[in-house]
């Protein structure tokens, strides 16, 4: 336990302790527990952990972790306090630990599970729920049993997160405030949905039918454990493919570090002041972010240039949109994402690139990601000038508004801004080199008309003046 902060070892001691004061009932009045459920409980809920720690050939879960957590409610439901304690304690010590210090974090995983799930018994049955199941002869109390069954569940829900924001504010000094408000909305919904397979595997239970029938209800259970678990793996792949392609962008050109993310977050921006739906927003996420990633295909001499670009140069650069659709092409999830990734400097009058349209046959996307793209061009410090402030850059976005940009697109993000605020990057400078080492080497007039900074040639036959939002990456 080596280099764990003191009040996080406190925190866990404490919990330690009172994991123990919560099963020690079950001990003193062996009588009062049903031992039989209990064991049978904590056996599922090992042999839960234990598949949750079996892993496919990716190395990922086969088995979303904390897939015994029906298990655990269905035990808060059926048994008193101590013994719902004790049953978690089993698949919890059972659980993989990724990180040091093991000891510490063991004993964590086992005294959590155990606090909360007492917690909750103890709701449940100050409540009447376990009448409120019924029994063998004896229908349960419907819909009131479904009050208890709730209490318990927002109990645990509430025990868990406030156990959760004590430890990381101990160990990372965190506002504990502000990690419960973030983590209670992220497992009260799940926690609920548990509930009811919970419910209904207790109340089978206490049927006629017995711990049989009960035991049934873990097979659509588990399907819908693997369902989660492999939408989650997607995702996170997803995130793991984005993360690589900005990843590389950001190396080849590192005068625009932390641009492609930012230009995804004004997207967002604009696509929720539209009304959007989810699903549009998240592709023009995607969008934002790896709108530049055709930058790829262009040699790093081009990106990289100090002086004017050629006319050659220049044709080079204009084909990053084409190397990027390309890129994506495969990637499915993308969508809707390609065609802005595609069309992003193309222009309402027409002069854009690569293929000239204009009005309505830019694809909607395109533009938004178009106006993203200016924005945070504008606003951020790069080596050779300081950034806009943002009322600046609006004031530009709205000049250029029916030219060059969607008007729409614009009014959408002026009033996104204006709601929201924006932090933009204007107060470090984007390129690896100190702004001073490189003041006046990089400066716009120093480069053929037309033509952008070499940090950003993409649109360096354009025709736009020079203070036109056109001029950015």
């Amino acid at each position: 336990m080596r280099g764990t902060p003191a009040a996080a070892l406190v925190c866990v001691l404490l919990a330690f302790v009172g994991a123990i004061g919560c099963t020690l009932p079950a001990f003193t009045a062996p009588a009062s527990v049903p031992w039989g459920t209990t064991a049978l409980i904590s056996a599922l809920g090992l042999g839960c952990e234990l598949a949750a720690r079996r892993r496919d050939e990716g190395g990922r879960p086969a088995v979303a972790a904390g897939s015994s957590l029906p298990l655990l409610l269905a035990g808060v439901l059926l048994l008193p306090p101590a013994a719902a304690a004790l049953a978690a304690v089993p698949g919890a010590l059972a659980g993989r630990i990724e990180q040091p210090p093991y000891a510490a974090r063991r004993i964590w995983r086992a005294a959590r599970p155990a606090l909360t799930c007492a917690a909750a018994s103890w709701v449940h049955t100050g409540l009447g729920g376990s009448a409120a199941l019924g029994g063998p002869g004896r229908a349960p109390d419907l819909p009131y049993a479904l009050l208890p069954a709730g209490a318990a569940a927002i109990t645990f829900t509430l025990a868990l997160t406030a156990l959760d924001g004590v430890v990381l504010a101990a160990a990372e000094r965190r506002p504990v405030l502000r990690d419960q408000c973030a983590l209670l909305p992220r497992t009260l919904g799940p926690h609920l949905v548990h509930l009811l397979s919970a419910l209904l595997m207790a109340v089978l239970w206490r049927s006629a039918y017995g711990p049989t029938a009960a035991l049934l209800v873990l097979l659509p259970m588990y399907v819908s454990c693997w369902v989660f678990a492999h939408y989650h793996r997607e995702q996170a792949a997803h995130r793991a493919t984005i993360r690589a392609l900005v990843h590389a962008v950001d190396i080849k050109d590192a005068y625009t570090r932390g641009h492609s993310e930012r230009v995804g977050r004004a997207s967002v921006l604009i696509a929720r002041e539209l009304g959007m739906d989810d699903g549009r927003v998240e592709a023009l996420r995607f969008a934002g972010i790896l709108h530049d990633v055709g930058k790829l295909g262009v040699p790093t001499r081009v990106l990289r240039k100090d002086g004017p670009l050629t006319p050659d140069e220049r044709r080079i650069v204009e084909l990053h949109p084409e190397y990027g659709h390309e890129i994506v092409r495969g990637i499915g999830f993308l969508d809707e994402a390609r065609d802005a990734i595609l069309h992003h400097h193309e222009r309402l009058d027409g002069t854009g690139y690569p293929y000239g349209l204009s009005g309505s046959r830019i694809p909607e996307s395109a533009r938004v990601v178009a106006v993203a793209d200016a924005f945070d061009a504008m606003t951020s410090t790069r080596s050779y000038r300081r950034a806009r402030p943002v009322p600046a850059a609006l004031a530009e976005l709205r000049r250029c508004a029916g030219s060059q940009l969607d008007p729409r697109m614009v009014r959408a993000l002026v009033r996104a801004v204006n709601r929201h605020g924006w932090t933009s990057a204007d107060t470090a400078v984007t390129a690896d080199e100190p702004a001073g080492a490189v003041e006046g080497t990089r400066d716009e007039a120093s480069r053929v008309p037309g033509a952008r900074p070499a940090e950003d040639p993409a649109t360096a036959a354009a025709p736009a003046p020079a203070s036109a939002p056109g001029r950015h990456r």
